[in-house]
């Protein structure tokens, strides 16, 4: 079994000497004296625990300590200094130091010390690999369906996966465009890398180009540190910017630069950080279309359209509704604590009638409402909101088209009606009273419409 990889980085060499003595006994143990050295590692090889001195030439620790955790979250640094300030201490446990080591120090203080924290990295390591599995699994698991153009949409992920080429994913709002990114970033070879997700359209314009670029210290008013952006949180991972279409003219400039240069520049920076990122864009508009009205950019549209990817709305697959329906009853047990078996058939019906303008996240909001009020163990036709149960008048209406008013009645009586039918348990008696008419005229009207009891033969 490989041994640890202890990376230890210090501008004396008498300190780095003292460090491999103690250590390589137990470790593989590699030193370096400066930041961009100790970069060029971690960039290089797996490397497990870092000893980090706070004082280095150029480069100073913390600003080291910022960079490694970019590169990769996972990675313990422990940091080395010969005045241990509280000052430094919060500073450096906020961007994720496991702990401080003060000189001179004890051996048998450093071994425990490292000793804990490669312990917790092969523990954060063993999770995460269990996270990955699930998360492949799950991203898979949640793109739902079996009709033809779902097929050919898992075909075309595992193919776009094993490469890192930009990807562009459009469809309706719902639809599931980021599960379709995740699940490309999980099937490929960067699946150990970070996923970043952004959405431009849900941040201020004030913020978009810190968010996404990082800024300097003293930046602008209120640029208290140095900050990373999204670009650089991304490294050696995948960056998932969702609502492209939404970006500004003048950060289309500049994201078509980091496209084309594979570099970025802090807001207030002087030099360009290099990045190792895979980019996928997704929209619900037709950017093309944002071209031809000088909206978007052409150069930019070409860069992220390079293979494009399309997910259908549901609509389009509405055959997929059941097994979607069950998908989500069965995630909502679980949170909720319940046991719903399933919708009746009155409920599926109009589930399926639906044209589902939010196309699956509307479906999944509406199955988790029904699991959460349902008050047995079968969601009924009453369970579900009045524009799913009655869709053609509620399209209408929202349309302003003309409604004929006797097929409008028509249709709306027969939902009543089989919504008490399910509350009684289609005890025609008991629904004629609650309806105050006859039974017999309830088995005419359900005779006129088609309707049987469920478990009837004739």
């Amino acid at each position: 079994m490989a041994r640890p990889v202890v990376l230890v980085v210090d501008d004396d060499p008498g300190v780095r000497e003292s460090f491999r003595l103690i250590l390589e006994d137990h470790y593989e143990v590699v030193d370096v004296p400066d930041g961009p050295g100790a970069l060029d590692v971690v960039r290089a090889s797996a490397v497990d625990l870092v000893l980090l001195d706070i004082r280095l030439p150029g480069m100073d620790g913390i600003e080291v300590l910022e960079r490694i955790k970019a590169l990769d979250e996972g990675i313990e640094v422990i940091l080395v200094t010969a005045v241990k300030t509280v000052r430094t201490a919060v500073a450096a446990m906020k961007l994720g130091a496991f702990d401080y080591l003060t000189k001179p120090f004890e051996e048998d203080e450093l071994l425990t010390l490292s000793r804990r924290a490669l312990e917790r990295r092969a523990l954060e390591r063993e999770v995460a690999f269990l996270r990955s599995e699930l998360a492949r699994a799950h991203d898979l698991d949640e793109i739902v369906g079996r009709h033809p153009a779902i097929d050919k949409l898992h075909g075309l992920i595992a193919q776009v996966a094993r490469t890192s080429t930009t990807v562009l994913i459009t469809g309706e709002s719902g639809t599931g465009k980021e599960l379709v990114a995740r699940a490309i970033h999980h099937q490929g070879p960067r699946r150990d890398g970070p996923f970043v997700a952004v959405n431009p359209a849900a941040i201020a314009e004030t913020l978009i180009e810190s968010e996404l670029f990082g800024h300097e210290k003293g930046a602008f008013t209120g640029a208290h540190q140095r900050k990373l952006g999204k670009f650089e949180l991304a490294q050696g991972g995948t960056l998932f910017l969702d609502e492209i279409g939404t970006l500004r003219s003048e950060l289309q400039v500049k994201l078509l630069r980091v496209l084309q240069e594979r570099e970025v520049e802090r807001v207030g920076g002087t030099r360009p950080v290099k990045i190792d990122v895979r980019f996928i864009a997704a929209t619900n508009t037709n950017l093309k279309e944002a071209v031809g009205r000088g909206a978007f950019r052409e150069d930019l549209y070409y860069r992220l359209n390079v293979v494009p990817v399309v997910v259908p709305p549901l609509r389009e697959r509405i055959q997929d509704v059941p097994l979607l329906v069950d998908h989500f009853i069965r995630r909502d047990n679980r949170r909720f604590h319940k046991r719903i078996d399933g919708p009746s058939p009155e409920a599926l019906a109009a589930l399926q009638a639906y044209r589902w303008p939010g196309n699956v996240r509307e479906l999944e909001n509406v199955v988790e409402r029904c699991v959460v009020l349902a008050d047995g163990p079968v969601i009924q036709l009453n369970d579900l909101p009045l524009d799913v149960s009655l869709p053609q008048q509620a399209t209408k209406v929202r349309a302003a088209e003309a409604l004929p008013l006797n097929e409008a009645t028509d249709q709306f009586e027969r939902q009543i009606v089989l919504r008490v039918l399910e509350r009684v348990g289609w005890n025609l008696t008991e629904a004629g009273r609650i309806l105050e008419v006859h039974r017999n005229s309830l088995r005419v009207k359900l005779a006129r419409w088609g309707v049987r009891a469920p478990g009837s033969e004739h």
